[in-house]
């Protein structure tokens, strides 16, 4: 494989889990690959003198230090794979700083779950090969530099971009291959990234509004009715995008969501009642708005999910 430049940025459970498998594989296989992680603040200061550590049932051995680690976007050189894994409300902002230190030959990976990602970093970015993704991963910051990982390995899914089909990314499935990285390429990727947020959009609103767990939403019948409603919406949206979920999409979120310890929480629930500045509100919510207005699908549930959400964070 080809000497890349490959760029995390971020470091959080998702960037700090995938990141550490990228990081230690290119060092432990001899694969010549430069690796920079970008962090900010403490997490900066904390891998730069310590390196990332992943605690973590697949390795014995938890501590790996990149080629390099930079605290700014700006300082990246040449990347050919740029992995983002940020909060949703980050993404504009980490787009705009890429436009700037990117190639015409940059690859961007967003390690983010969420329907309208891809577009959103489209319109910022709008000539680069963006492969659309979506992530399963029980990870989190145990404390800055530390990640915790628990469960099941992490999996990745990613498809081709529509855009760009024919660039060469079987270096990138090589890459994830020689780091044991559990992942899936497919030719297109949305149905599994629309499956995926039909589960956490409504799941996340309803527990964020009911301040509840994943399972009271599936035992509970006015929060199970509540995030039908919305999963209801989702699914007329796919359809009319020509995004086939199966028929029976929403009785397979509930038992997926059955699958989850029942005093689970959802991230958008502990960001809105912790009374974060930020929160994914808009990465649920504000998707699904959009996506009506474009496709002309009502989406009267999410609104009014998204309104009496809004006056929680005011």
């Amino acid at each position: 494989m080809t000497t890349k430049n490959i760029a995390i940025i971020g470091l959080g459970g998702v960037g700090g889990y995938f990141g550490f498998k990228i990081n230690q594989a290119n060092q432990q296989l001899n694969m010549n690959n430069h690796i920079t992680f970008v962090a900010r603040n403490e997490t900066f200061k904390q891998v730069s003198k310590n390196g990332l550590t992943l605690l973590s049932p697949e390795h014995s051995e938890n501590t790996t230090h990149p080629n390099e680690i930079v605290f700014e976007i700006s300082e990246l050189k040449n990347p050919d794979l740029v992995l983002i894994c940020v909060k949703e409300y980050d993404l504009e902002n980490v787009c705009q700083q890429l436009a700037n230190v990117i190639t015409p030959n940059t690859i961007l990976l967003p390690m983010m779950n969420g329907a309208d990602i891809y577009d959103r970093i489209r319109t910022k970015i709008p000539l680069n090969t963006i492969l659309p993704s979506c992530v399963y991963v029980a990870s989190h910051i145990k404390q800055k530099g530390i990640i915790e990982h628990k469960g099941n390995s992490g999996k990745l899914l990613f498809g081709k971009d529509s855009k760009n089909p024919s660039t060469d990314i079987n270096w990138i499935i090589d890459l994830f291959k020689l780091s044991k990285i559990n992942f899936e390429c497919k030719e297109n990727a949305d149905v599994a990234i629309w499956t995926k947020f039909i589960f956490i959009a409504s799941f996340g609103m309803i527990t964020a509004k009911y301040n509840s767990s994943i399972g009271a939403v599936c035992t509970d019948k006015s929060q199970k009715e509540e995030a039908k409603e919305i999963m209801m919406e989702i699914q007329n949206i796919a359809f009319k995008k020509g995004i086939e979920l199966p028929q029976n999409i929403i009785e397979l979120t509930f038992k997926k969501a059955a699958t989850f310890p029942p005093s689970t929480p959802t991230s958008l629930q502990i960001d809105l009642n912790s009374n974060k500045s930020n929160s994914e509100l808009e990465l649920f919510a504000g998707a699904i708005i959009n996506y009506g207005k474009q496709t002309k699908t009502s989406t009267p549930n999410t609104q009014k999910q998204y309104q009496y959400l809004k006056s929680k964070l005011n």
